[in-house]
């Protein structure tokens, strides 16, 4: 997911509150299932560990998860799932009918980054691939190997558990969610017409929170979410005689500096809204200038008007910083990448109870819309109500000494140095998406 150090907004509030709580232990004894379920959870947690671990070290880009994909798919097929791979390129379909009743989708993602992994964990990952037309090294530093893990936990759980609800289980392995367009490819692809329309969909993400806290929202959970390449082009020449030349790379700082004013100045100041520049390529040594520069970054927003003004900012400001050298217009693409994500009240309430019957009341707590993306919204508006929620993954002392002046920065994800602790993070993660899933799945009116 595209979770960035924005997330602060959910550490700093609501989870830091609970922090030293959290360390204590959960509060009151829960009901059966509720037993049930850990007990399960804690059976099988040293294999899901063994799968998390396996996972982590074998990182895969977007639409390149094909040893990701085959070893969920493997997973399931085990379990009794019916599975059918290369659903939207790499994403993998697994249904589990048991009865009548509704039908419930359960999501996980399956690339990760194109970063280097700075963990130093005994099985960190040192893979590379191909990234834009470049070596990278390759790591989940976003969570995802977690969420892997804990979606194979979920559907063991709920097998083992099948003599106590009806209705069918769907559960979506989505590839490329960091690309945000994973989930547009499996839905173009007939997620919901070659296979059943789901009536409830979840789906949660771990952050740089305690562990034993949930947070979610009602309403909107992420934000929209815009990329932007553009191409500026100059004319190359020796870097000793630059006056010989137009400089692709002085256009590009410019604009850099320049797209700022857009959210400074122009943008409602009470209105969220991002532009930041990630990526620039251009030249190969130090004493030539090339010919363009490429520069890829990302546009975020919450509401279509504070939207479409930076995205006519950043285009004007482009065509501006060219005018200004005397360049020819450069290639200016905007594409949409995710839709907010928008979580059902009805759905949400009803979650809440349980989770909160589960965890305790000081652990569960909505919390404001995060700034970051997801795609997931591309299943939610298809239609199908939807609850997106976040599962701590930090020690909660570690998480409240970083709060203190002096204390130790905690790694957010996205962060090379994002270590998750693997046992609470997937157990709670389990536990709390079974218990969701049950719920749904045992209702009558």
């Amino acid at each position: 997911m595209q979770i960035s150090r924005l997330l602060t907004r959910l550490v700093g509030g609501m989870l830091l509150a609970i922090a030293v709580e959290s360390a204590q232990g959960l509060p009151e004894p829960v009901d059966g299932r509720v037993t049930e379920v850990g007990d399960l959870v804690t059976r099988m947690y040293p294999d899901l560990e063994t799968i998390y671990k396996d996972i982590h070290s074998h990182p895969e880009l977007g639409f390149a998860e094909i040893r990701t994909a085959a070893r969920l798919a493997a997973d399931m097929r085990a379990l009794g799932f019916q599975v059918t791979e290369m659903v939207g390129k790499t994403g993998v379909v697994a249904i589990y009918r048991n009865g009548a009743g509704p039908t419930v989708l359960v999501r996980t993602e399956l690339d990760a980054l194109p970063m280097e992994e700075k963990t130093g964990l005994p099985y960190a990952s040192k893979v590379t691939a191909l990234s834009n037309g470049r070596e990278t090294f390759v790591a989940h530093s976003c969570g995802h190997d977690i969420h892997m893990a804990s979606w194979v936990g979920t559907a063991r759980v709920l097998v083992a558990m099948k003599d106590k609800w009806q209705g069918t289980l769907m559960f979506v392995a989505q590839p490329a969610e960091e690309l945000l367009s994973g989930a547009k490819a499996m839905v173009a692809d007939g997620l919901f017409t070659r296979f059943p329309k789901p009536d409830f969909a979840f789906a949660l993400h771990t952050i740089a929170a305690p562990y034993g806290t949930i947070a979610y929202n009602i309403g909107a959970v992420t934000s929209n979410s815009d990329s932007l390449e553009i191409t500026f082009k100059g004319r190359g020449g020796h870097g000793s005689a630059p006056d010989k030349t137009i400089d692709p790379i002085a256009i590009a700082a410019h604009f850099i500096t320049d797209v700022q004013t857009v959210v400074s100045r122009e943008k409602d100041p009470m209105e969220f809204g991002v532009v930041t520049i990630g990526a620039m390529q251009a030249g190969t040594v130090g004493n030539i200038i090339p010919d363009s520069a490429t520069l890829r970054g990302t546009i975020r927003s919450y509401n279509s008007a504070v939207r479409d003004k930076l995205l006519g900012g950043v285009r004007r400001t482009a065509d501006a910083a060219a005018i200004m050298a005397s360049a020819p217009p450069p290639d200016v693409a905007l594409v949409e990448g995710g839709v907010a994500v928008i979580n059902n009240e009805a759905v949400v309430i009803r979650a809440e109870t349980v989770l909160k019957a589960a965890f305790g009341r000081n652990n569960v707590q909505r919390a404001p819309p995060i700034t970051a993306s997801e795609d997931f919204s591309a299943f939610v508006n298809e239609g199908v109500p939807s609850m997106f929620f976040f599962v701590g993954s930090y020690d909660p002392l570690q998480v409240a000494d970083s709060k203190r002046p002096g204390g130790k920065p905690l790694p957010f994800n996205h962060s090379p140095s994002f270590a998750p602790v693997p046992e609470p993070s997937i157990k709670t993660s389990v536990e709390a998406m079974s218990l969701i899933v049950l719920d749904v799945l045992t209702f009558r009116k």
